[in-house]
């Protein structure tokens, strides 16, 4: 069996073989990152194509994304703005919020 024939049979398989061209530097970083998910770079790149496939679109984000914690601190900000809890000013001057501010 040659490697004509493994690439044959893998393709049968419902498996097929992507060659793709990146620098060496954005290949390594993106094993990293996978890695420190507890992933594959492979397992990145489908879960990628099969999200292509279903919604038929790209998402390119470089907007950094809120932390768990950030998530949760807002949440319970707004409960207490609901709430009327935690709550100060508004203020008139900037001497005033200080004034506040230093009271606590």
């Amino acid at each position: 069996m040659d490697l004509l024939d493994i690439l044959i049979y893998i393709s049968n398989g419902m498996k097929t073989l992507i060659n793709i061209k990146t620098d060496k530097e954005v290949k390594e970083s993106a094993q990293k990152i996978a890695q420190e998910l507890g992933l594959s770079l492979s397992a990145i790149i489908n879960a990628s194509l099969k999200q292509l496939v279903k919604n038929r679109e790209v998402y390119f984000s470089v907007a950094p994304r809120m932390t768990p914690y950030l998530e949760n601190f807002i949440k319970e900000a707004k409960k207490d703005y609901k709430a009327g809890k935690n709550i100060a000013g508004p203020f008139a001057t900037a001497k005033e919020m200080d004034i506040y501010l230093n009271s606590l």
